[in-house]
């Protein structure tokens, strides 16, 4: 359980700092959920951060306060802060401009696995999306997507047209697993869509969160 709080409500001297006066904050992007770092905070560091809107830590190696990008561009605008159940653990949602967080220049610090490098996990649509832009870059004849890309927009938007009417249908029926299925279907060839035109699926959770708000 954690609790999500307005900057000014975050309750800075409650937080339960380790013996080194430190807590844990996991850094994710605010539109698609991908974790990006792990670093440390003090008092304040915490502070810094909802005084700036951009994140501040702990050098635990340095033991002096960093201000994440300040050297490379890449800073992150503070969207939330979020404290877990026994107040010892931050979540800090983000803004992360430039899209790397990573000193080695990837996009997040978590893109290691048995050796190899991977995209982090981010949410469902957009890890569609990345496969679609994948057919897109390397295109594989057998593919379903690479055929509809290579359509062009007569044959997405054709298909778009028909998942909607599709959609119409299942929700005429009160079918909840047929509506599941069919929005599914919708959703797959309107990331294809967005692919063809060169429009990144987080442009789409920019409008929606301004929207939003």
């Amino acid at each position: 359980m954690s609790e999500t709080l307005s900057p000014a409500a975050v309750p800075v001297d409650q937080i339960r700092y380790n013996e080194q006066g430190l807590v844990p904050a996991i850094v994710q992007d605010y539109l698609d959920g991908t974790v990006l770092m792990m670093a440390w905070m003090n008092r304040e560091s915490l502070q810094k951060t909802l005084d700036t809107g951009e994140t501040w830590f702990w050098s635990r190696s340095r033991q002096e306060f960093w201000h994440k990008g300040a050297t490379s561009g890449h800073v992150q605008k503070m969207q939330s802060i979020r404290y877990d159940c026994d107040s010892d653990a931050l979540l800090v949602t983000v803004e992360q401009i430039g899209d790397i967080a990573c000193h080695t220049g990837e996009r997040s610090c978590f893109h290691q696995i048995e050796d190899h490098k991977i995209a982090p996990p981010a949410d469902t649509l957009s890890q569609v999306f990345g496969v679609v832009q994948d057919r897109q870059a390397n295109p594989d004849p057998n593919s379903y997507t690479c055929k509809l890309l290579a359509g062009g927009d007569n044959k997405i938007l054709k298909k778009i047209g028909e998942e909607a009417a599709e959609v119409i249908m299942a929700c005429k029926d009160d079918d909840a697993e047929a509506i599941a299925g069919e929005v599914a279907d919708l959703f797959y060839h309107t990331l294809v869509a967005l692919a063809h035109h060169g429009v990144d699926v987080k442009d789409v959770y920019r409008k929606l969160q301004e929207r939003r708000r």
